[in-house]
């Protein structure tokens, strides 16, 4: 899934491998799929998008938005982007391909879900898209700890991590996947409230929270995602699918799994301390 380090490489990638070009033929909808996500008719992306010269991209928390002309494509995080050079590469099946005058393509894919959004320049994306572009991101110092601050209050204090990271749209772009690495940095356990965390360790937090997505972005990404040519993320995850199982690279306990509001969670139980042994340990 498509989260902070993963949007703003595909964001530079895509700058660089299509900047300049020009769009001459568009397919949407190609391969239909349930939770494929479409601005309108996809139909009509065709006449929106053909002849129009790709101008830039940039990342908004977890989203990647191209500029082509008087137009702007948005993709969501289930999105899957690869650019092909040769249109012999370009797989049968897609939800949106655009090929350029060069014969180079953009193709893009969707697994689980995932939105393709095609509108003119001007024209509302949604509340969304609003929020991540109006919203600091952590990669940038507009992120400081007194903006961390300012997201704590009576409400979000009863609130486990998880959810004070990861859900509405606190953060725009952290999500599931990049939360559990944070969390390990921060010896904080998943389930644990964020009003029992200590002022100390609340700024450890913040810390875990940009110093995690700048070492992930900088590595191109994680190694469970794929960059633009299909490249693995260089940035090896802790706590994730490919760790679960295996000792902890710290204190060696066996790094764990479980479900966790709509989604798993991973977590050391030798570093990240179970909520429920502090409660314990109070009583």
């Amino acid at each position: 899934m498509i989260e902070i380090p993963e949007a703003a490489v595909l964001a530079r990638q895509c700058s660089e491998a299509l900047v300049g070009k020009t769009i001459e033929g568009v397919v949407a909808a190609a391969s239909p799929h349930k939770f494929a996500w479409f601005h309108g008719d996809p139909a009509g992306y065709r006449g929106l998008l053909s002849g129009k010269r790709m101008e830039g991209a940039w990342a908004f928390g977890g989203l990647v938005e191209l500029a082509a002309g008087d137009c702007r494509i948005l993709f969501g995080d289930g999105v899957s982007l690869r650019y092909h050079a040769t249109p012999e590469s370009v797989p049968g099946k897609h939800q949106l391909c655009l090929t350029f005058t060069d014969s180079s393509a953009l193709v893009c894919t969707v697994q689980m879900y995932g939105g393709m959004w095609a509108i003119p320049y001007g024209e509302d994306l949604g509340s969304y898209h609003r929020t991540a572009k109006e919203k600091p991101s952590p990669l940038s110092e507009a992120f400081h700890e007194a903006y961390f601050d300012s997201l704590r209050d009576d409400e979000t204090a009863k609130l486990s991590s998880k959810a004070f990271l990861a859900t509405e749209q606190r953060i725009p772009g952290l999500g599931n996947g990049v939360l559990q690495d944070i969390l390990w940095n921060a010896r904080i356990h998943p389930k644990r409230k964020i009003g029992t965390l200590s002022s100390g360790e609340f700024e450890v937090l913040y810390r875990a929270v940009r110093s995690t997505l700048a070492e992930m972005t900088a590595a191109g990404g994680r190694d469970t995602e794929k960059d633009l040519y299909g490249k693995a993320g260089g940035y090896v995850t802790k706590l994730s699918r490919n760790t679960v199982g295996k000792p902890c690279p710290v204190c060696g306990s066996i790094l764990q799994k479980a479900s966790y509001l709509g989604g798993a969670i991973y977590w050391c139980g030798g570093c990240q301390v179970d909520p429920c042994s502090l409660e314990s340990q109070a009583r």
